[in-house]
């Protein structure tokens, strides 16, 4: 056994036997033969939510995509960011996105295909208008990786890597960056709730590997998008989290008959995505972080996953919109040129 599983098993000396958390009743048949309910009908109630995949690529340079980030929006304003991988930027700009209609930061963990492209968000502030601070929320941290108040100031504090972006932890720069770490200990997985401009944010730890991780959930109106972040779910906490989801944005980077002992601990197999979108009640699937490794397996990851949900089902690319509403794609972002012309969001 390799050293890192055996330091995976270290922290987690559970993992084997865990099938549910402690004074959660998460268990759910998953024989083949079971029948499987349509999706469940929306309760959507505002039409102008939708979410754009800024990234829905991983960390690898030759897969053609940005690595992971998504951007909620409303009536077409920016409201939400999830997770900030390189490339994202471009897309968000792409997207229409205005860094002053921001709400919030929410990070699913701190890998650099998650956050690499925080430092120009910050840095293109300002440039901006923006006067209202904004709040990052990411993980508690570990000895792997730091807690989110220390990782922004690793990045950004006067002795971070870019200290001549201080002024944005002080306020001095016109607003500020205001970290809140979320809790994302398994140990007593605890399901975080909060109120910001009249939507409500939810989170939950999930299984990463050594990685502090969770998973996020945005609601307003009846309406509820959930982004399982990386996760083997190992835990069965995204079978809390994205109950009733309107759109279930799940990473699959690793393909249905996979023999990769880490990536198995470090990620859920598409079978697994398709139980947690049928016991959920998930009315759409986005499929999203793909790796080389899964991209050319769509039809096994399809098949894997129909065992156990008929609802919507979608393999993301980037700059995709997908309505809350009705849980299905209604567009892309505007190119380069579209955006230089002022052109309308083209269509595929």
């Amino acid at each position: 056994m390799s050293s890192l599983i055996q330091r995976f098993f270290k922290r987690f000396p559970g993992f084997l036997t865990c099938t549910a958390l402690a004074g959660w009743a998460l268990s759910v048949p998953l024989t083949a033969a079971a029948a499987v309910p349509e999706a469940a009908t929306s309760t959507c109630r505002n039409a102008g939510l939708d979410v754009v995949v800024l990234g829905s690529g991983g960390p690898e340079l030759s897969d053609q995509r940005a690595s992971t980030g998504y951007l909620v929006r409303e009536d077409g304003k920016a409201r939400f960011i999830i997770d900030f991988g390189a490339g994202a930027s471009l897309n968000f700009e792409r997207a229409g996105g205005r860094i002053e209609d921001l709400h919030a930061l929410l990070f699913t963990h701190f890998h650099v295909d998650h956050s690499n492209d925080l430092p120009a968000l910050v840095k293109a502030a300002f440039f901006t208008n923006r006067r209202a601070d904004l709040p990052l929320y990411g993980p508690t941290g570990s000895a792997t990786i730091p807690t989110t108040p220390l990782f922004v100031e690793r990045q950004f504090g006067d002795k971070g890597v870019y200290p001549y972006l201080a002024d944005f932890l002080t306020g001095e720069a016109g607003f500020a960056l205001k970290p809140v770490a979320v809790d994302a200990s398994h140990a007593q997985p605890k399901l975080f709730s909060t109120q910001v401009a009249g939507f409500t944010l939810k989170a939950i730890a999930v299984e990463h590997g050594l990685m502090p991780s969770l998973g996020w959930r945005v609601e307003k109106d009846g309406c509820a998008v959930v982004v399982s972040g990386d996760t083997s779910n190992a835990g069965k906490t995204l079978d809390v989290l994205a109950q009733g989801a309107d759109v279930f944005i799940a990473h699959n980077a690793v393909p249905e008959h996979s023999h990769d002992e880490v990536a198995l601990h470090l990620h859920m197999t598409p079978a697994e995505i398709g139980r947690i979108a049928q016991h959920t009640g998930s009315r759409s699937l986005v499929l999203s972080h793909f790796m080389r490794r899964t991209d050319g397996a769509h039809a096994e990851t399809a098949a894997a996953i129909r065992q156990h949900y008929r609802g919507s089902l979608a393999f993301a690319q980037d700059c995709e919109v997908y309505s809350l509403q009705s849980g299905r794609r209604t567009g892309r972002c505007a190119t380069n040129r579209d955006h230089r012309g002022g052109g309308a969001e083209g269509k595929k």
